[in-house]
């Protein structure tokens, strides 16, 4: 893929509702919930992703949690720009293979308005990219599992994320129809949550929510060989 040579050197972030990856040299050096903890005094960042994700739901009243993005895209702009940051310097610990300056490549949703995309370059431009290109996530989804994008032929793609839900057709390196829909994953967590809380009568935090989704979540209500069954502690 000539298109994206640059990558070699520079980044990728796939900044997604529930987790980021950063992408260099063809290789995932990042992969963090989309999450940090900062101190509501001084407004410090404490902590980001994994390290962030272990304090959500269980910190004082003094540190709070702050996802920086809903459904897609992003909610709160200061919390987002320090994720970012805090997430690069993950990758030049020990290796200062970064100058300060750097191109990235961030994928979008679809549906994404101006104002949506003005505020990801805002973003990545504060956190010290150079130059930022955006591709919309279906196109990056559909490079990404080896469709040949520059084909005729019309290919449908169905990426489901933690805040969309991006359905597209793709051919002649272009987007034929898209649809962008804000159910995704945080809404099957939530639902998680709901169930246990109504149907059992406990309450569950959304680490563990979120658990019982990856490992026994399914879009059919019948399979041949289903899942053993998920303890919750």
């Amino acid at each position: 893929m000539g298109l994206f040579s640059f990558l070699t050197s520079d980044i990728a972030i796939d900044l997604g509702t529930a987790n980021t990856l950063i992408i260099h040299k063809d290789k995932i050096v990042v992969d963090e919930p989309s999450i940090i903890a900062k101190d509501r005094i001084s407004g410090k960042v404490i902590a980001i992703g994994n390290q962030a994700m272990q304090m959500h739901e269980k910190t004082h009243e003094n540190i709070k949690t702050i996802r920086p993005l809903k459904d897609g895209v992003i909610a709160d702009f200061t919390a987002a720009e320090d994720m970012i940051k805090g997430m690069i310097k993950m990758i030049n610990i020990g290796n200062r293979f970064f100058s300060p300056n750097h191109r990235m490549v961030i994928c979008i949703p679809s549906g994404i308005t101006e104002v949506e995309k003005r505020a990801v370059k805002d973003s990545a431009e504060h956190a010290g990219a150079k130059e930022v290109y955006m591709i919309h996530e279906p196109i990056a989804a559909a490079i990404g599992i080896g469709i040949d994008i520059e084909q005729p032929n019309g290919s449908m793609v169905v990426d489901i994320g933690g805040g969309t839900t991006e359905i597209a057709v793709i051919a002649l390196s272009g987007i034929v129809c898209d649809q962008s829909i804000r159910v995704a994953g945080d809404v099957f967590t939530k639902d998680i949550l709901d169930y246990m809380r109504r149907q059992h009568n406990l309450s569950i935090g959304e680490p563990t929510a979120e658990s019982i989704k990856i490992g026994v979540g399914a879009a059919l209500p019948d399979i041949e060989n289903p899942p053993p069954d998920y303890k919750v502690h």
